[in-house]
């Protein structure tokens, strides 16, 4: 009972141009106790977003007028609202855009809604934990970049850097251990929580958009480097 209740009050925007998807994916949410707020358009769900406080956003790819690209990008200039974008599409094109700028996750229609709940639950779980309360943590420093797990803000050069959950959850793992190397399965089981079905294209991406915020120079980075065959590892700066 106690789950419920905290559960409803976590507010999810359905965005989809497909009305019979929206109220399929409503059942499905409303099923488990979550708040649900529904969208044509991606102009409608930037306009619903600067109205309502909003946990997560199910997002349709290609919808007319604002498609679920250009609305994620919008999106990305304010906020950090945990995203995951629907498509028709399996082509692995669609999802690496759609994660290049700024999406969480992705989900093919059609879906489950057994699989729609667990990425909800676990995109939830990260945004709410990262967001919370917690106590004053020590800073994780390495050459230029600080990151204050307390505070949740990261520095580069002594100037802010604007992280999705997931990149930032991604640099906190590499910064823990630096000279570590982290597996793309690794690395997608412990940041994700989930099994690492197709991993290496998902991290790879969400890596790239990470040396874009925080290297000078993404193509040859300082910090995150990338061991070939093996994974990723956080350079220690000398």
């Amino acid at each position: 009972m106690m789950i419920q209740e905290v559960r409803l009050l976590y507010t999810i925007l359905v965005c989809d141009d497909d009305q019979d998807i929206v109220s399929a994916l409503e059942i499905y949410l409303g099923s488990q106790g979550y708040r649900t707020l529904r969208a044509g358009g991606g102009a409608e769900a930037l306009s619903l977003v600067r109205q309502h406080e909003i946990h997560l956003i199910l997002m349709d790819i290609m919808m007319p007028e604002m498609d679920g690209i250009h609305a994620t990008a919008k999106l990305r200039e304010t906020c950090n609202i945990p995203i995951i974008l629907l498509t028709a599409k399996s082509e692995d094109t669609d999802k690496i855009l759609g994660l290049n700028i700024g999406a969480d996750d992705y989900i093919t229609k059609p879906f489950n809604p057994v699989e729609v709940i667990a990425r909800v639950k676990s995109q939830l779980r990260r945004y709410i934990t990262l967001g919370g309360q917690e106590k004053k943590e020590a800073c994780l420093e390495n050459g230029g970049v600080v990151l204050d797990d307390g505070a949740k803000e990261v520095t580069v050069d002594g100037e802010p850097v604007n992280l999705t959950p997931i990149e930032y959850n991604i640099l906190k793992l590499l910064m823990e251990h630096p000279g570590r190397v982290y597996s793309t399965t690794q690395i997608y089981e412990q940041v994700w929580n989930d099994p690492a079905v197709g991993a290496e294209n998902t991290v790879a991406v969400h890596i790239r958009h990470l040396r874009e915020k925080i290297e000078i120079d993404p193509a040859s980075p300082r910090y995150i480097k990338v061991v070939w065959g093996l994974g990723y590892k956080m350079e220690k700066a000398l």
